[in-house]
């Protein structure tokens, strides 16, 4: 990487990756302890480093300003960095909380992760770091251990209360699959995806509608579901199924069934949507995995758009941009198409045929274009390994 002499002097050590990720489906669900299933894209932050045996850490994105960010490991503190530098400085300081004795580095960072697309970038560019300290120190920690000092600097450091998901995929996923991952037990297993023997593609839309996640929208949600999950005396709401929020008709005559309601009438009704998609969601990563170890992909589509409604209609995160995406896609051929990501934003998916992919992508940027919307970015998702060396 050209830009590591430039700013620092010399030539780096090493040179680091890890991918942005696209979740297939499985939305706001990680933090309910419920089931995922993202792949990791080819699009990666790249991160060349040295050591440094004075403590500081210096800090520099191709994609900022030219200004290297100083810092010293001993002086970090939650909320005491903002901007794009807290996501590495958070990683280092969640290195050091967990025991580990690390020192300082210089680090320069590229990418060609969209920021603000839904895409993880954030998750990217910590775990990223995270491996960069990981081999330059020799603390031996596993992709697991990589994905989960991540996560803490998100949470605890920059402030943003995401699930485990984002770092999971980045840090843990291997090409050709996507990655099914039991956010309760961390259980996690690699499906076949390839999307291209089945004659398809699926293509990322960037809508270019960006959303902080440390704006409370995101937070609120979150508390909601633990809120709701409290009520009924869950320890997380993945412990609900499809039957607990339906309601029974109450004139079979059979008294253990009769006059049974669906476990949404305990609850105020601002709760009842985000209950209602959790548990949804759910099923729709099992339908999913189901179908992908079956070999029918096509059949992907209908869940990706039955994902796409319950994010607007019950977590009510979609937006005017979002669900044009969705919908145009899905008149121009698409098989299924839906937004991905926190939501307010960001990127829509969708699985289309291959001979169709170039109409698709043009009638949503005509559409784009009818609305006075901004110009979306599009291209095709490739999966990739999780983080690694690349020299």
């Amino acid at each position: 990487m050209t830009g590591f002499p430039s700013a620092f002097g010399a030539e780096p050590e090493g040179v680091w990756a890890a991918p942005g990720r696209v979740n297939l489906i499985g939305e706001h669900t990680d933090y309910n302890e419920g089931l995922v299933l993202p792949i990791a894209l080819s699009q990666t932050v790249r991160a060349a480093a040295r050591r440094r045996d004075d403590g500081r850490i210096r800090l520099r994105s191709a994609q900022q300003d030219s200004r290297v960010v100083d810092l010293t490991a001993g002086d970090l503190r939650p909320g005491g960095i903002t901007g794009w530098a807290a996501y590495p400085a958070g990683v280092v300081w969640a290195l050091v909380e967990a025991g580990h004795l690390v020192g300082g580095a210089d680090l320069h960072f590229d990418s060609d992760v969209p920021a603000g697309a839904g895409l993880s970038s954030s998750a990217a560019l910590e775990c990223a770091t995270a491996a960069v300290y990981n081999d330059l120190y020799d603390l031996g920690l596993t992709p697991e251990g990589l994905a989960s000092i991540a996560h803490r600097a998100e949470n605890a450091f920059v402030g943003v209360p995401c699930g485990v998901m984002d770092q999971t995929a980045s840090a843990c996923s291997a090409a050709g699959t996507a990655l099914l991952l039991d956010t309760r037990s961390m259980a996690r297993r690699h499906v076949p995806f390839d999307p291209t023997a089945h004659g398809l593609d699926l293509l990322v839309l960037d809508t270019r509608v960006r959303h902080d996640l440390t704006d409370g929208a995101y937070a609120e949600l979150r508390a909601g579901c633990e809120h709701a999950a409290e009520l009924l005396g869950l320890r997380a709401l993945r412990d609900l199924t499809t039957d607990d929020i339906t309601t029974d008709i109450t004139t079979t005559g059979d008294p253990a069934v009769d006059g049974r309601r669906s476990v949404l009438s305990r609850l105020p009704a601002a709760l009842q949507p985000l209950v209602r998609h959790v548990v949804t969601e759910n099923e729709r990563v099992i339908e999913a995995v189901a179908i992908l170890e079956e070999g029918v992909l096509p059949r992907l589509g209908p869940i990706l758009t039955a994902g796409h409604a319950s994010l607007r209609d019950d977590l009510r995160i979609s937006c005017p941009e979002t669900d044009l995406a969705v919908a145009t896609a899905v008149e121009a051929g698409a098989l299924g198409a839906r937004m991905t990501g926190g939501g307010f934003g960001g990127s829509v998916i969708a699985l289309v045929p291959a001979h169709r992919t170039a109409a698709v992508t043009e009638a949503v940027t005509a559409a784009f274009r009818a609305a006075r919307h901004r110009a979306p970015f599009a291209f095709t998702a490739a999966t990739s390994a999780g983080a690694h060396r690349i020299r």
